[in-house]
């Protein structure tokens, strides 16, 4: 079971905030920024993400079907703010592995222990 959506209003509006001060300086916590694939309003949204094998992967701790990976999939990239630098990525693209072979050891355990098993990856421009 990923993290449930009361949960998401909640980090929505207190615990994001927070954590968006550390987001793209203290890894893996990294900002994706994006722009709404409706209203065009920008958007800054605290993530995990992890870079290897010339891709970056991003947890969906929340699952696929949230409004920040809509836009970003729609759009074709964003931008990721990850340890104190921009990165702009391209061609986003949703996977589900239930191994979550692809996060490190740590990560992987608590992913598995929240059921995300979806992650997004994008490749730098």
């Amino acid at each position: 079971m990923v993290l449930p959506r009361a949960l998401a209003k909640l980090n929505r509006h207190v615990t994001n905030p927070m954590l968006g001060r550390l987001a793209g300086r203290v890894p893996p916590m990294s900002m994706v920024v994006h722009k709404g694939r409706k209203s065009g309003r920008p958007y800054r949204t605290p993530v995990w993400a992890f870079e290897g094998d010339g891709v970056y992967r991003i947890a969906l701790t929340y699952g696929r079907d949230v409004d920040w990976v809509k836009n970003i999939t729609a759009a074709g990239g964003f931008e990721l703010e990850t340890k104190r630098t921009v990165v702009l990525l391209i061609d986003p693209v949703v996977h589900n592995d239930p191994s979550v072979r692809w996060a490190p050891p740590v990560v992987r355990q608590a992913l598995k222990a929240m059921s995300a098993t979806y992650y997004l990856q994008a490749r730098p421009a």
